[in-house]
């Protein structure tokens, strides 16, 4: 009774043994790399959709910040003279804070 165990115990692990070197060896295959490089594609892909919607989001701080989009009461567009004053003091501040 105890060899009947043992080689059912051994013919387990052999067979596990077996199916985890060959999903480790379909990894290598052409087709194992191209799904790793799928997936890799995609997430490069998403870093730089993430990349670009934080660069517009802070073009539009800045743009917000310099009063690029807004007309000034002397017709153009930008900051006058005492919003560029307050931005070079405290560059965190937006021209509308009115320090």
């Amino acid at each position: 009774m105890k060899r009947v165990f043992w080689v059912v115990v051994g013919a387990t692990v052999g067979v596990l043994v077996v199916r985890k070197l060959s999903q480790k060896a379909d990894q290598f295959t052409p087709q194992g790399i191209a799904k790793q490089l799928s997936g890799l594609g995609d997430a490069v892909r998403a870093f730089g959709e993430e990349v670009r919607a934080g660069m517009e989001a802070r073009e539009e701080e800045l743009r917000d910040a310099l009063a690029l989009d807004s007309p000034q009461t002397n017709g153009h567009s930008g900051l006058d003279a005492d919003a560029a004053a307050r931005l070079a003091r405290d560059p965190n501040s937006t021209w509308r804070d009115g320090r």
